[in-house]
């Protein structure tokens, strides 16, 4: 292949890698937007991509089924391709169907809604929502919220948990999205040091008006944090007086997930390895045989 050749199919693949990143941008902010969706105008801003490139991808990815447009608003959605694409992984996050039980067990127990949230890349993403039996419930966070890590008590929770010069890169890279949401990324930095400190984040003034929230850290044997598990709840039922038996409930939930989670992933290791193992052995065998 001539040099010129060569050149050209660098370049047609570079500029394909940076569709597909372009593209996987644009599904995550629409993915913030739940069922609301997300103006075109908002996509622009937080993307800082231009309008005609937005408006390009968004285009395609209509015509693909991956992104729907509701007739009325105009906002952008992420679309039922991108749901059934999912369903294809649905063991993909097994914290999920571990937690459950836990989530239940904290919601009856509390009486308030709980919640489980995962970080994926820059992000938080609450996978799961348990509501409590009190009348007045705060569903304040949707299952499949997408929020830059370090905004709410969960996401707090998550961020404090990384090494600080990856928590600074990490706020450093959302620091667009954190000025949408008028938030300071030095200050959420000085927070996730104080919720490292304290081992959980509490929130006196909660995502809906009137509500409050703490999220505490599910851990793994080894000190990684997997998961921040949270409960929001209306003012008047989080005092200052119970919020640290509420902890402590929260901890031992949290505390229980993590070593199920842990047990999960040795089996899962042992049993990689059981298979190598039988197959470096069957390997072995055969070569054995062919030389006799």
């Amino acid at each position: 292949m001539a040099a010129a050749d060569r050149s050209a199919d660098t370049d047609s693949g570079t500029a394909g890698a940076q569709s597909v990143r372009r593209a996987l941008a644009v599904l995550r902010v629409l993915a913030t937007g739940q069922e609301r969706g997300v103006r075109l105008t908002d996509v622009v801003n937080h993307t800082g991509l231009n309008r005609p490139t937005v408006h390009r991808i968004l285009r395609v990815l209509v015509e693909e089924g991956a992104v729907e447009q509701d007739p009325a608003t105009r906002r952008y959605l992420v679309g039922g391709e991108v749901s059934l694409l999912g369903l294809a992984r649905s063991s993909r996050f097994p914290i999920r169907a571990i937690a459950e039980p836990h989530l239940r067990h904290l919601s009856e127990s509390l009486g308030d809604t709980a919640f489980l949230t995962i970080r994926n890349g820059t992000d938080s993403v609450c996978i799961d929502r348990r509501a409590g039996s009190f009348p007045v419930k705060v569903l304040s966070i949707e299952i499949g919220a997408r929020r830059p890590l370090g905004v709410g008590v969960s996401g707090l929770v998550l961020l404090a948990s990384l090494p600080p010069d990856e928590a600074a890169e990490v706020v450093r890279r959302n620091a667009r999205r954190l000025e949408a949401l008028r938030i300071d990324p030095a200050e959420l930095l000085a927070r996730a040091v104080r919720v490292s400190r304290d081992g959980y984040a509490y929130a006196p003034v909660g995502v809906v008006p009137g509500s409050r929230a703490v999220a505490v850290p599910v851990c793994l044997a080894d000190g990684r944090t997997v998961a921040g598990l949270a409960i929001a709840t209306i003012t008047e039922r989080l005092p200052d007086a119970r919020l640290e038996t509420v902890v402590a409930q929260m901890r031992e939930r949290a505390r229980l997930i993590g070593a199920q989670a842990a047990e999960l992933a040795h089996r899962k290791s042992v049993r990689r390895t059981s298979v190598a193992f039988s197959g470096a052995s069957s390997s072995s065998s055969r070569d054995a045989s062919s030389r006799q």
